[in-house]
């Protein structure tokens, strides 16, 4: 067996363990009840305010919860009451497998996206760009206590917080207690966030 079968073996096997991890924990996030999910909002949100005021933060981007994911409406509308500038992912037109972000209000027109995600239309005028972004709160389908995390798989998160040490903000994970896994099967792109705040 050659080196370069060992590496492609092992390789398939760490993404046949992410896969089946997306699977387990995306099933166990669909079987929290309603009021399991309020209560992980409500906490998030509380830890999530205030870290951003330790961090003085005025800018901050976030997801609309879906499949699942930890709800960020609460907090988006603390948010708002607060008077901060909110902003949610877009896809990016051109680019593919990035994010570009963009001012959300509560007026903001939002689409679905090729995934049936809401995201806000391409209105360059509302466009934010990242250098202006203070905090980054991303979804996530698991997560480890070294900060790893596992996406969907499609890359979009990774790309976008790909040397974020260097730049202006601060990336922090969104979870629910149920996707927490001892250790993450990590890819070289993987990039650990700053924090993970677990409802």
């Amino acid at each position: 067996m050659t080196l370069g079968t060992i590496v492609s073996n092992m390789a398939s096997s760490v993404q046949a363990q992410r896969r089946q991890i997306r699977r387990r924990m995306q099933a166990q996030r669909q079987q929290l009840s309603i009021e399991q999910q309020q209560q992980a909002e409500r906490r998030i949100c509380e830890q999530a305010l205030a870290l951003i005021e330790r961090r003085k933060a005025q800018t901050i981007a976030l997801y609309l919860a879906f499949n699942g994911e930890v709800s960020t409406a609460l907090l988006i509308e603390k948010l708002w009451q607060a008077g901060k500038t909110v902003c949610l992912p877009r896809l990016h037109p051109f680019a593919a497998g990035h994010l570009l972000f963009f001012r959300y209000q509560p007026d903001s027109v939002l689409q679905a996206n090729v995934f049936s995600i809401p995201e806000p239309a391409l209105d360059l005028t509302t466009l934010i760009p990242q250098a202006e972004l203070d905090m980054i709160f991303t979804p996530l389908v698991a997560f480890d206590k070294q900060g790893n995390r596992l996406g969907m798989g499609g890359g979009f998160y990774d790309r976008t917080l790909q040397h974020w040490q260097r730049k202006n903000f601060l990336p922090v994970g969104l979870a629910h207690r149920c996707q927490e896994v001892e250790q993450l099967p990590i890819e070289e792109w993987d990039v650990p966030l700053a924090q993970i705040l677990v409802g």
